[in-house]
Formats: C-alpha cells, sequence, structure tokens
C-alpha cells in the first residue's frame, strides 16, 4: 500500500476560547465559527483555501477547551508544532507581539526553505511562521 496517511485537522487548545478566537482571527485573517453549547463550544477553523500549484498544501482545525493548566512556559515542545505559512514574517511577528503573543525562538534562515520563527500564543500554544524563500 502506497497510500500516506497525512494530517488533516489541528487543534488549538485554550482556556480561553473566545480570546484564541480572536488572537488567530486578527492576526492570520482565519474564519472561526463557535458550533455552540451543544459543541461544547468548540470552533472550526478554516484557514483559507490552497493556491493552485501551492507548494505546502494547508489545512483547517479547531479551537478546544484546555483540560488542565496552561503552559508554563519551559516545558520542552510536548506536542506537534504546527507552521503558518506568511509573505512577511516580520510584520507577522510584529502582529503577534502586538496581540499579546510571544517568540518562542528567534527568526532564522532556513536554506532554500526560508525564514522561520517559533511563537507561542496567549494560552502559550507553540506555532511555527514561515515566509518560504524565493525559488
Amino acid at each position: 500500500n502506497s497510500r500516506m496517511n497525512r494530517i488533516v485537522h489541528f487543534e488549538i487548545h485554550a482556556k480561553d476560547l473566545d480570546g484564541m478566537q480572536n488572537f488567530y482571527q486578527t492576526v492570520f485573517g482565519w474564519d472561526i465559527k463557535d458550533m455552540g453549547p451543544a459543541m461544547g463550544n468548540y470552533r472550526m477553523v478554516n484557514t483559507g483555501t490552497d493556491a493552485p500549484g501551492s507548494k505546502w498544501p494547508g489545512i483547517n482545525g479547531g479551537i478546544t477547551p484546555r483540560h488542565g493548566a496552561s503552559p508554563l512556559g519551559a516545558e520542552a515542545v510536548n506536542a506537534f508544532v504546527c507552521t503558518i505559512d506568511v509573505a512577511d514574517v516580520d510584520a507577522m511577528i510584529a502582529k503577534v507581539k502586538e496581540h499579546g503573543g510571544t517568540i518562542a525562538l528567534d527568526k532564522m534562515n532556513v536554506p532554500g526553505v526560508g525564514d522561520l520563527v517559533y511563537c507561542k500564543d496567549p494560552d502559550g500554544n507553540l506555532f511555527g511562521m514561515l515566509q518560504p524563500s524565493a525559488q
């Protein structure tokens, strides 16, 4: 069987669902819908559509209530890290900081890939942002 198993959905865990929805809508422009009390106020996240010929097709996900404490900030990475394709990583770093996020690992150049930075959202979730190199 040559079928590869693709990641098809991500989840962001949050104590403050409204706050996390606002952060990701404001910073990245994602379309986020509250599914209501019957669905535990789960938020469906649509990150957009893939451009034809996109080098890195995207996925959609959700924001879910966090069960337990938020990360304190010194833990090792203990989950998958999602990386978001951005056009201008420096402008996005400023936007993340402006809306309560922090930088976890400074911007670095990955040869042949692009400029990569790791950030944390206001609830301590780690994510990456990548400005791809011109090909």
